[in-house]
C-alpha cells in the first residue's frame, strides 16, 4: 500500500508505516487539527485507520496502549495512544462498513446520538461521514465525501434544539432545589446542543465538541458560566439568561 508521508514528522510517518501495513488495514488518515491545518502547540497526532472485517493490531503493542475494535463503543469503535520519543499519536480505528452505512443514513438526514467518555452532548452517528470528509488520506483509497447532505442540514437542527430545551428544563428543575452542578452540567449540555444545531443550520461539518461552542458563535458563554450564582433564588433567572442567549 504506497503511502503519502512526506508531511510528517519522522516519528509519525514511522507509525503510520506500520499502521499501513497492518492486515485488514483499508486507508490511513491523518485527521484531527493536524489534517486540517489547525493544530496549535497543544495539538497531538490524529491517524484513523480504515478496516473491514478483522484488523490485525500485536504490530501497535511496541508504540504504547492499545485497545482492540469495541472498546470504545460503535461509533468511536477503538484506537491506540501511541508514543516515538517525544511525539504523541492517537489512532482511531474506524470500521469501513459502518463508517459507511452511518454515511448513507447521513444523506437520507437519519442519524443517532450516543452517548461517549469525554463528550458532554454525545457523539452522533454523522461524526463518521465528518471524518470521512475532512481527513487527509495517507494510504489507500476512501469514499469522497465533501459538504453535508442537505436532508441532514433539514433534519438535524430541530432535533438538537429539541434537546437543547430539555436540558435547560431539568436546569431549571436543579435550579429550584438549589443544585448548582446539576444547573452547570444541564447549561452546559444545552449549549453544546444549540452548538450542533448552529453547525448543521451553515452545513459545517464538526469532528468533536473541542471547538464546538467557539465555532458556533457561542464563545461569549464562557462569561456567563464564571459567575454561576449560588444561591437558589437566582439560580433560575441565570438559566433564563444563557437560554435567551442561546435562543437568540
Amino acid at each position: 500500500m504506497s503511502l503519502d508521508t512526506s508531511s510528517l514528522p519522522p516519528s509519525v510517518a514511522e507509525i503510520a508505516e506500520t499502521l499501513a501495513a497492518m492486515p485488514g488495514v483499508v486507508a490511513v488518515v491523518l485527521g484531527g487539527s493536524q489534517g486540517l491545518a489547525d493544530s496549535d502547540a497543544r495539538s497531538d497526532w490524529d491517524l484513523a485507520v480504515y478496516y473491514r472485517g478483522v484488523i490485525e493490531l500485536g504490530a501497535l503493542a511496541a508504540y504504547g496502549e492499545v485497545h482492540p475494535p469495541g472498546s470504545w463503543g460503535r461509533i468511536m469503535n477503538g484506537g491506540a495512544w501511541l508514543r516515538r520519543g517525544d511525539v504523541e499519536v492517537d489512532v482511531l480505528l474506524r470500521d469501513l462498513d459502518v463508517a459507511e452505512h452511518w454515511t448513507r443514513q447521513a444523506e437520507l438526514g437519519v442519524w443517532e446520538l450516543d452517548a461517549l467518555l469525554g463528550y458532554i452532548a454525545g457523539l452522533p452517528t454523522y461524526s463518521l461521514a465528518a471524518e470521512l470528509a475532512m481527513g487527509r488520506v495517507l494510504s489507500g483509497e476512501l469514499p469522497p465525501i465533501a459538504s453535508m447532505p442537505p436532508k441532514l442540514v433539514e433534519t438535524a437542527p430541530p432535533r438538537w434544539r429539541f434537546s437543547r430545551d430539555f436540558s435547560l428544563e431539568y436546569a431549571r428543575m436543579h435550579a429550584a432545589r438549589g443544585n448548582v452542578v446539576g444547573v452547570a452540567g444541564q447549561v452546559a449540555k444545552a449549549a453544546m446542543e444549540e452548538s450542533h444545531a448552529r453547525a448543521c443550520d451553515q452545513g459545517r461539518w464538526v469532528l468533536n465538541e473541542k471547538r464546538l461552542i467557539a465555532g458556533s458563535g457561542l464563545g461569549g458563554l464562557a462569561d456567563c458560566f464564571v459567575r454561576i450564582p449560588r444561591r437558589e433564588v437566582d439560580l433560575a433567572s441565570w438559566v433564563d439568561e444563557v437560554a435567551r442567549a442561546l435562543e437568540a
